[in-house]
């Protein structure tokens, strides 16, 4: 059977998610989840991720940012389906 072809999902993920640790926890998932791509604060308070890799890899991502660290409040994610740009890590940014 062939692999699935990679996705890429960039998301921004509202509520109390800066300064609680959630690019920490975001990059710690990416890892354990094996996706590519970034994570970073945005100035209106929310939090970014550019997440690509296997569908079923990426879907396990997003239920991850859905919940966030134990410190976090989400209150909801809005999803931008993009084409994958071939990312390699994650990576936290500025």
């Amino acid at each position: 059977m062939a692999e699935a072809r990679p996705i890429r999902r960039v998301v921004r993920v509202r509520g109390r998610v800066q300064g609680v640790g959630f690019r920490m926890d975001a990059a710690g998932a990416a890892a354990r989840l094996g996706v590519a791509g970034t994570v970073r604060n945005l100035w209106d308070g929310t939090v970014e991720a550019d997440v690509e890799g296997p569908p079923d890899a990426v879907e396990s991502m997003l239920e991850h940012l859905r919940q966030g660290p134990s410190s976090a409040q989400v209150e909801g994610i809005d999803i931008r389906c993009l084409d994958p740009r071939g990312a390699d890590g994650f990576r936290i940014t500025d």
